[in-house]
């Protein structure tokens, strides 16, 4: 749950609308570096989850307008609101949908080397720890556990709106990507207009 439920979402459209004049709010994406660089929302700024929660303090010096948080679907744009939000910024917003729902609303996107995302990642992962410790199972007793425990942590994942398996993942060199330079963030959000 966020600190600011009574706080609509902003829409693609409606965000559409706010950056056409190219003075709209700061977008802040919290996606992975990897993500990130596969395709982002033009003039917005890479700062992952992990790195946003932990330079919060200063990156707050630097976020004095409106901000718009970003990420795939919009569960870690929350993520990042509330913590921005216990840190003292009151004006946040999450794009709802994301950039998913950007892209479907035919917002441009600046593309770089196409991959997987986390989501489809955690998929392959999930289907086959299930598939293949649930065929062995038959062979080895016990072993179609590691499925239920799979199947278990999907449903915690569900119902939490958090992802284990995804925070994981996204710890591989593969998602990392480019590692992002916070000096080059804060300086950036600092020079611009």
């Amino acid at each position: 749950m966020t600190l600011h439920a009574d706080k609509p979402r902003l829409d693609p459209a409606a965000l559409r609308e706010l950056t056409r004049s190219g003075e709209g709010p700061r977008l802040l994406d919290v996606r992975t570096p990897g993500e990130f660089r596969t395709a982002h929302i033009p003039g917005s700024y890479n700062v992952p989850l992990d790195t946003l929660r932990e330079h919060r303090a200063e990156l707050l010096n630097h976020l004095d307008e409106d901000v718009i948080l970003v990420c795939r679907s919009g569960a870690r744009a929350a993520q990042a609101e509330q913590a921005l939000a216990e840190g003292g910024l009151p004006n946040l917003r999450v794009l709802d949908g994301g950039v998913m729902a950007w892209e479907s609303a035919g917002g441009p996107l600046t593309r770089g080397p196409a991959r997987w995302d986390l989501e489809r990642q955690v998929r392959l992962v999930a289907g086959s720890l299930v598939l293949v410790t649930g065929a062995a199972g038959l062979f080895v007793p016990g072993l179609h556990l590691i499925g239920t425990a799979v199947g278990a942590g999907l449903t915690v994942a569900a119902l939490t709106n958090t992802c284990a398996m995804g925070m994981l993942l996204s710890k591989l060199p593969y998602n990392r990507g480019p590692r992002t330079d916070l000096d080059t963030v804060v300086a950036a959000l600092r020079d611009a207009p």
